[in-house]
C-alpha cells in the first residue's frame, strides 16, 4: 500500500514559502505509519530469506523496493514495523557512477541520478551544521531522510502521494521519506547502533546484488550452532564498529559539497 504521513512541518529548522496546493496536498496524507506487507513478491520473499538467514546479524534493517517506491522496515526479530511511499533516484539503474559521491550536485548528469541497489550497513553519521544524517551509503552520498520541500517546482510532496511510480523518481538517489515516518519510525529504529538497508535492483538480477540469496544457507538457516552464532555476533560487531571508527573520516567528512543530507 502506498501510504504516507500528514506533516507540513520542516524538519532540522528548514523554513521554506508552502504553496497552498502542497498544504492541501500534506493534509491528505495519512497520520499513522501503517505496518503493512511489501507490495511485492520479490520485497516480501527477501524478508522471509533475510529472517531466515539472520543476514541482518541482530539489526533492524530495510528493504527498498524501487519497483513499487517503497521502504519496508523490519525490528531485528524480522518483525514488520512500518512501510511507507518513498521518493528515489530520477534515473533508473542499480549502480553509482565512480566518484559522485565526491562531486557537486549542479555536477550530476540526469542519468547518474540513481538509487545504488545492494546491502548496505547504515548508521547516522555528520552532516553539514552540526547535524547529522541516516547514511544508507556514505561513500556515494545516499542517505535516508526526510522529503525536503525547499524548492517548490519539485512537489516533491505531492509527488510522494501520488499513484504514478512515475513520479517518484526525483532525487539526486537519495531515499525521501515523509517527515513524521521519519521521525516516527525510522529515527527510533536505525538511531542506535544502525541497521542493514537492502535496495532492490531494478536493470540488475537479485541473485548478481545479493550472491548469497538463495544458496544452500538459506534452506538452513536455523539450524545453526553455537560456534556460528559467535561468528555471527563478531562479524556484527565489527560491521557496527566501522561507521564510528573510520567511516566519516576523509577529505568529504561531513559531505560539504552536498548540501545538508547527501545527494
Amino acid at each position: 500500500m502506498r501510504i504516507g504521513l500528514a506533516a507540513a512541518a520542516f524538519w532540522l529548522g528548514i523554513i521554506g514559502a508552502a504553496a497552498p496546493s502542497l498544504a492541501a496536498a500534506a493534509d491528505k496524507i495519512k497520520e499513522e505509519a501503517e505496518a503493512t506487507a511489501p507490495s511485492s513478491a520479490a520485497a516480501a520473499d527477501l524478508a522471509a530469506w533475510i529472517r531466515a538467514s539472520g543476514d541482518n546479524r541482530g539489526l533492524p534493517f530495510a528493504i527498498v523496493d524501487k519497483a513499487t517506491a517503497e521502504v519496508i522496515i523490519y525490528a531485528p526479530e524480522g518483525e514488520l514495523i512500518g512501510s511507507t511511499t518513498a521518493l528515489i533516484g530520477a534515473a533508473f539503474g542499480d549502480d553509482s557512477v565512480p566518484g559522485i559521491g565526491d562531486r557537486e550536485l549542479r555536477d550530476i548528469a540526469p542519468e547518474e541520478r540513481t538509487t545504488p541497489a545492494g546491502r548496505f550497513m547504515a548508521a547516522y553519521g555528520p552532516a553539514v551544521g552540526r547535524k547529522k544524517v541516516l547514511w544508507v551509503d556514505y561513500a556515494t552520498a545516499v542517505s535516508l531522510h526526510p522529503v525536503v520541500t525547499s524548492n517548490p517546482k519539485e512537489r516533491r510532496m505531492q509527488r510522494l502521494r501520488s499513484p504514478e511510480i512515475d513520479d517518484n523518481r526525483i532525487t539526486y538517489g537519495c531515499i525521501n521519506v515523509a517527515p513524521a515516518f521519519y521521525k516516527q519510525v525510522v529515527r527510533p529504529t536505525f538511531s542506535g547502533q544502525g541497521g542493514v538497508f537492502y535496495v532492490l535492483p531494478e536493470t540488475r538480477t537479485i541473485a548478481e546484488v545479493f550472491p548469497a540469496y538463495h544458496t544452500p544457507r538459506h534452506a538452513s538457516a536455523k539450524a545453526k550452532s553455537r560456534a556460528g552464532d559467535e561468528r555471527r555476533r563478531r562479524a556484527r560487531d565489527a560491521e557496527i564498529a566501522e561507521p564510528s571508527d573510520e567511516r566519516w573520516q576523509g577529505p568529504r567528512s561531513v559531505k560539504a559539497l552536498f548540501g545538508r543530507w547527501g545527494r
